[in-house]
């Protein structure tokens, strides 16, 4: 497994390069006999009857008077190539045979070309046959990486009030580096997760080129020389950390078979919640101790050895890459032009103007011509607001109220944590009892019953807020607000773990297009929510400013109910939903 991780990597690609591929060879390239179980003969033949990979619309079967690549001796594409008496005879010379399958090529419709693809069910370069250990190791390197941006935006508030001292501006002011980092990584993914699904491109190269350019960019904004530098460096770093914060969901989709997508994407949701629960906790002790450059160091010296444990370590998880890829090396190796592969067949489609379309429009439509996509959008950018604003309360009841110092304040933020990983334990519980029985023998389930776990945590945001609001009082032991706090992750947690499953497997096509949208969705409201959070906690207190969210998060509590309902006609008249389950 190990060599395999070093191989795939961005490592292991640069010492392909440099040795012209002498070194990190795969099967193929050892035995060059072996390349010829990678063709694909039903989809070559279909490719030669009709130009296209799927089978006959009428379901006629097309005829194919030879044999195939996988059943007939030689070289293809060889002067070798051998042919029984039998297959000689029966063969027409007014006709052009696809060698890779045998099946006749139509002169109007047809093209004669052999399609790669994965040998079978036990292809180990497929991810999603990789083994269990393998995708444990990934996926917590996709978590880590997103941790380690997650982190970048909590852990600079512990160095607000030190920023207002240092440039001398106000609270709202210093807010901004904050906001901006937030509408950094919201806007980010809009270019970066559809270019992760182009298959020439992939999802590594977009990974560790910006994570190398996060990694560079923290050095500036440490060093800046004065507000306006700072501001402009803390977007670009949250601009270029983006990636991971939406296509991280699609790499675990492109790794776990849908029965056990939830179990994945609820680890990564873990994270994502580490990231801005203990961004505080760290940075309160570095900003009380050193100041507040020390926060953007922690980040550097974090995303740093992150940076270096992925660029040696981390495989290609998209599947159309990797069999793009694989083609390059077939067509190589035999010198055979007419080699290609599905994704490399739709990519040749693409014109300039259709890349444009899905890196930069694909997103947006789909958030706002997709009723599903945009009402469960618009739930959690609440949410995540919702989280930001009043994060903004836990100085002024921990550090005001209960005389925390800044450090001691980040402590209060680990109630959310403790939540988190309760109903971590008990999802996953309901996932293996419940959820994994629904599935159909092909491995699927309506995505609408992905959106239980919503239904239940949707009732835990008022539920936080009002305890939250109302137990904030020094009268009151100040272990009675975090534990409310901690229903807030059980609320997050569940909603998000039900609406980015539900996302991946209603727009399966589409799922780094459909992450993207959502990840600007609740970046905006995560960018606008800080900058009053301040002025709304002084002016109506922490009761009733909790409690004006709390009723936010009640209005919102029917959308899954609409869903869960609803959803399946939806899709069924939707231009991108699956309609097929």
């Amino acid at each position: 497994m190990v060599w395999d991780l070093i191989r795939d990597s961005a490592f292991g690609h640069c010492v392909r390069l440099a040795s012209r591929n002498k070194y990190f060879q795969y099967p193929e390239e050892k035995d060059s006999a072996t390349w010829k179980k990678y063709v694909n003969q039903d989809k070559s033949a279909y490719q030669a009857h009709h130009g296209t990979t799927q089978p006959p619309e009428n379901g006629e079967e097309v005829p194919r008077p030879l044999r195939g690549i996988r059943t007939r001796e030689g070289v293809f594409g060889g002067e070798n190539t051998s042919q029984s008496s039998s297959e000689t005879h029966v063969a027409d010379e007014a006709n052009t045979y696809n060698e890779a399958s045998g099946a006749i090529v139509d002169p109007e419709k047809g093209k004669d070309r052999a399609v790669i693809d994965w040998f079978g069910p036990e292809d180990a370069d497929n991810p999603q046959n990789w083994s269990v250990g393998k995708k444990f190791f990934v996926t917590f390197e996709i978590c880590f990486l997103t941790f380690s941006v997650y982190i970048g935006s909590a852990i600079y508030s512990a160095g607000i009030l030190d920023v207002e001292q240092k440039f001398g501006v106000s609270q709202v002011a210093a807010t901004l580096g904050l906001s901006l980092y937030v509408a950094g990584y919201g806007t980010g993914p809009i270019i970066w997760s559809p270019m992760s699904e182009i298959p020439y491109i992939g999802r590594n190269p977009v990974y560790i080129t910006t994570l190398f350019v996060f990694v560079m960019f923290q050095i500036p904004t440490a060093l800046a020389s004065n507000f306006g530098m700072l501001l402009a460096f803390r977007f670009l770093t949250g601009f270029f950390g983006s990636p991971a914060l939406a296509t991280g969901g699609a790499s675990i989709t492109d790794m776990y078979a849908p029965r056990k997508q939830a179990y994945g994407l609820s680890v990564w949701g873990i994270s994502a919640v580490c990231g801005p629960v203990l961004g505080p906790l760290v940075g309160g002790f570095a900003a009380q101790a050193e100041g507040w450059t020390w926060t953007i160091w922690e980040i550097m010296w974090l995303s740093g050895f992150c940076f270096v444990f992925l660029f040696f370590l981390l495989p290609e998880t998209s599947s159309p890459n990797i069999l793009y890829r694989r083609t390059r090396r077939m067509r190589k190796l035999t010198g055979n032009e007419k080699l290609t592969c599905e994704p490399e067949i739709m990519a040749e489609q693409m014109t300039g103007k259709d890349i444009v379309m899905m890196m930069l429009v694909k997103p947006f439509t789909l958030n706002f011509t997709e009723p599903m996509v945009f009402l469960l959008n618009l739930y959690i950018a609440l949410i995540y607001g919702l989280l930001y604003i009043w994060f903004e309360s836990f100085p002024i009841v921990f550090v005001e109220m209960y005389g925390f110092n800044l450090g001691e304040e980040g402590l209060a933020f680990l109630g959310l944590l403790v939540g988190a990983f309760i109903t971590l334990i008990c999802l996953f519980a309901w996932l293996y009892y419940h959820q994994e029985k629904q599935f159909d023998e092909n491995g699927n389930i309506q995505p609408e019953k992905r959106l239980i776990p919503a239904m239940v945590g949707g009732v835990f945001v008022p539920i936080c807020l009002f305890w939250f609001g109302w137990s904030s009082r020094p009268s009151v032991h100040w272990i009675v607000p975090i534990i409310g706090s901690g229903f807030f992750s059980v609320a997050a947690f569940l909603l998000f773990q039900a609406v980015l499953p539900y996302l991946a497997d209603a727009y399966p096509a589409d799922a780094a297009s459909v992450f993207a949208g959502n990840d600007l969705f609740r970046s905006a409201f995560g960018t606008g929510f800080p900058l009053f959070a301040s002025a709304m906690y002084k002016n109506l207190g922490v009761a009733w400013a909790s409690s004006t969210l709390a009723f936010l998060g009640i209005a919102f509590i029917p959308i899954p109910y609409v869903l869960y309902i609803y959803g399946k006609r939806l899709r069924m008249v939707s231009k991108h939903a699956r309609k097929d389950i």
